[in-house]
């Protein structure tokens, strides 16, 4: 497809983009919380939570050695508990942010406080934890509580939002659960170093989300080692790692043979990749809507960004943190799929309708269904096949036009537009 047939229809609605955050936001999750405190009651018998709980589990940073580390239950009896986990599986269902938050808030977090060093904890609640996080389904557990939940609901960038939590007094297995074979070799292998065990789990078919959740319980990495993992870090840990080893398998291939463009929207986020000749290189520009909850004092939109070239970072992100490593990951994935490297461009457009923020997997999903049939915008314009661009130069001109920023203020951002400038194909 031509890169101007697959602009066109690409007008923008100012007026439907700049909905406020009070006319956007459903009340339903309002008055969802409402019901939170009545499913804790229906649910608690005396003093204790029985229940199937997803494989899922989450580990605070705050206090760092010791941290606030817990078991997800979802409150409602007749709840399918997979279905609360984080996983592509979201975007394949179409979940809105209303949906993350109303799953999120009806699942409680029972939480006691433990020192990260877990190397042969398997007692316990931090026991019944790690077990819960190494199981390949929804275990049955039973918790004992002290007092009424907290229901302030929390929100991170990177992490998916948590409901309410109460503090748990014990945790016990109601049932034996199921270990898959790849997992049990990590941990029998007293020397494997996480980096290696997480790219392995990988390579055998395990998606990031599982990978995270076993790294989070401290079930990865040399015994002597092997600690509790903030949620949140084990996310972007998790991410690096495998985009790192993707990186590798790719260097050594041929380049792709055109520039490409390709686009996607998921949740208020717009997502402009695109991929010219060249050895791997990429970057990631965030521009975040003024007068949002991204961006609640500018003027402008905010722009962010971070690179790498063809050996990678040496240091950490900042600016775009956990979003970078996730949109690094679905790049990867497509051109290894692809067996081709290429230089990469992915541009981030969050406008108002991304009102709360519910982690950076939706992100990575953005990313990685930009590249799938199906993908494709709010008005259903889908592309299975990219558009192709004479050059990235004509590549960048075109989707310039469909972005809040200018060229100028986009080339004052991005290293990779701003070198546009100085090279041959230029002149």
């Amino acid at each position: 497809m031509r890169l101007d047939e697959f602009i066109e229809g690409f007008d923008r609605d100012e007026a439907a983009e700049r909905r406020r955050l009070a006319e956007e936001k459903s009340y339903e999750i309002t008055n969802h919380l409402e019901d939170v405190e009545r499913q804790f009651e229906e649910t608690v018998q005396g003093d204790a939570l029985f229940g199937s709980t997803a494989p899922e589990i989450f580990v605070g940073r705050s206090g760092y050695p010791d941290v606030s580390t817990g078991v997800l239950s979802p409150m409602a009896s007749d709840a399918d508990a997979e279905q609360f986990a984080t996983s592509g599986q979201w975007y394949r269902d179409g979940l809105g942010i209303d949906d993350v938050l109303q799953r999120r808030t009806g699942m409680l977090n029972s939480t006691r406080s433990a020192n990260v060093d877990v190397s042969d904890v398997w007692d316990g609640f931090v026991g019944t934890q790690r077990e819960v996080a190494i199981a390949d389904h929804p275990v049955d557990v039973e918790v004992g509580l002290d007092g009424t939940p907290d229901l302030d609901v929390r929100f991170d960038d990177v992490g998916t939002p948590t409901g309410p939590r109460a503090n748990a007094t014990t945790a016990d297995l109601a049932e034996n659960p199921h270990v898959p074979r790849a997992v049990e070799k990590t941990l029998e292998d007293d020397d494997w170093q996480a980096e290696g065990a997480m790219n392995y789990l990988y390579r055998r078919g395990f998606d990031v989300y599982e990978v995270n959740t076993i790294l989070s319980a401290g079930a990865l990495g040399q015994r002597r080692q092997r600690t509790l993992v903030p949620t949140r870090w084990s996310i972007t840990a998790v991410d690096d790692t495998v985009g790192q080893y993707l990186r590798g398998t790719i260097q050594n291939r041929n380049t792709i043979d055109q520039t490409e463009v390709w686009y996607n929207e998921y949740m208020g986020n717009r997502y402009w990749v695109l991929m010219t000749l060249g050895q791997w290189e990429f970057e990631l520009v965030e521009m975040k809507a003024p007068e949002s909850v991204w961006n609640p004092t500018g003027q402008t939109h905010y722009l962010a960004s971070a690179n790498e070239g063809y050996e990678g970072r040496t240091g950490y992100v900042e600016e775009t943190a956990g979003a970078y490593y996730a949109s690094r990951l679905g790049v990867l994935e497509h051109l290894q799929e692809r067996d081709r490297q290429a230089k990469c461009l992915v541009l981030r457009e969050v406008t108002d309708d991304y009102w709360a923020p519910v982690g950076v997997w939706q992100v990575r999903e953005g990313v990685r269904n930009a590249f799938d049939e199906g993908a494709g915008d709010a008005n259903h314009r889908y592309h299975d096949q990219p558009a192709v661009a004479e050059s990235f130069r004509d590549a960048v001109t075109a989707v310039t036009e469909q972005l809040p920023v200018s060229l100028g203020t986009l080339r004052r951002k991005s290293d990779m537009v701003a070198g546009l400038q100085s090279t041959l194909a230029d002149f």
